[in-house]
């Protein structure tokens, strides 16, 4: 690495945590003032809210955040470079324009590995954090109207490749419902057959437990019934994957969510594009920062009237642009028929290409 580089990579990553720490603090001081009244209400200390709500909300935010912190850190000290002759005396000892962009794509690395990292292991724990203190002290603060219920109703779901679980209504808090029936079905015949009319988790031995059951065993000319007042049942399915939440997906780590996915593609749920487009988007995100990072030194390395001020609004623009372009994938994904891989990706392409037409335009 040589000085150009290390001249670069330290104004680089300097903008990027001064950006990153003075944005955060601005979000952190914007939530606190909309969320007084239900911190005021919990009853708990200054350290309980930071240690049980923001040491999960600055994680999730900056993950949110992250690539428009890196364009705007590069946008910002690569114009101030432009604007001191800096780019231009660099050019001009007979550095070539892609040996300058260099130290933005190690820079680039750097922050989407970190980024990277982070979607792994931290973010999903950080949004478990934060999830669970939204649940138990400002969701129930919100109108009856608008409250997140944790009553779910008419869950229908395969448990493997025979069977097939319906339940009329499920409670995510006590860990318990209403009206369970279990149906497996070999060659498009029932062959058995089971109601409870309660059931609950339990605990302890990590089964279900079900009450007043009646089980049918269908045989070919007869029929086999039993009545249990209590039975313990392991099922393949767990109290987590009868949340169906807006949360579970963002607390999950990616090697859960890879597990999660295949489960919820043998039961043919409804919101298998949604966790598709969250596992795509943790490794497409990322990338991102880098194909942000060279848009924005391609911007911004040339020495234009409007100085800095210009170069920040046309970031703004892109940084705009870009997070409006991945909106729209992720609804037409969830909603439509787009390929959930190529809804978290789509943005990047078109992003790639335009960094690909700046770099072929800019003054070299």
């Amino acid at each position: 690495m040589k000085k150009l580089d290390r001249y670069i990579l330290s104004k680089y990553l300097t903008a990027f945590f001064f950006c990153i720490l003075l944005l955060t603090t601005i979000v952190v001081v914007v939530d606190m003032s909309e969320h007084a009244d239900d911190f005021g209400k919990s009853g708990l200390t200054a350290y309980r809210i930071f240690t049980d709500f923001y040491l999960g909300f600055i994680p999730r935010i900056d993950a949110m955040l992250f690539p428009l912190f890196v364009f705007i850190s590069v946008i910002f000290f690569t114009s101030k470079m432009a604007g001191n002759s800096e780019v231009v005396a660099i050019l001009s000892s007979g550095v070539s324009f892609k040996r300058f962009l260099q130290p933005y794509v190690i820079g680039g690395f750097f922050l989407a590995l970190l980024l990277w990292l982070g979607y792994q292991f931290v973010v999903p724990n950080a949004n478990r954090k934060w999830s669970e203190f939204e649940k138990k002290y400002i969701d129930v603060n919100l109108a009856p109207t608008e409250q997140i219920s944790t009553y779910k109703q008419n869950i229908y779901f395969r448990i493997d490749s025979n069977t097939y679980a319906g339940i009329k209504g499920y409670d995510t808090v006590s860990k318990s419902g209403n009206n369970l029936s279990i149906q497996k079905i070999v060659n498009n015949k029932l062959i058995y057959n089971l109601r409870a009319v309660n059931f609950r988790w339990d605990t302890s031995s990590h089964k279900w437990s079900l009450n007043n059951v009646l089980e049918r065993k269908i045989n070919p000319i007869s029929e086999d019934v039993t009545f249990s007042t209590n039975k313990i049942v392991a099922y393949s399915f767990k109290p987590i994957d009868l949340r169906k939440d807006d949360y579970l997906k963002d607390q999950m780590t990616t090697k859960e969510l890879d597990n999660f996915i295949e489960l919820e593609k043998m039961r043919g749920s409804e919101m298998l594009n949604t966790l598709q487009v969250e596992r795509y988007n943790r490794d497409a995100i990322p990338a991102s920062v880098i194909i942000l990072s060279l848009i924005g030194a391609i911007l911004a390395s040339r020495k234009v009237r409007g100085g800095s001020g210009f170069h920040l609004a046309v970031g703004l623009i892109i940084s705009v642009t870009y997070i409006l372009f991945s909106r729209f994938s992720i609804v037409f994904a969830t909603k439509s028929n787009l390929t959930p891989w190529l809804a978290a990706w789509t943005p990047n392409f078109f992003f790639g290409i335009l960094a690909l037409y700046l770099y072929k335009k800019a003054p070299k």
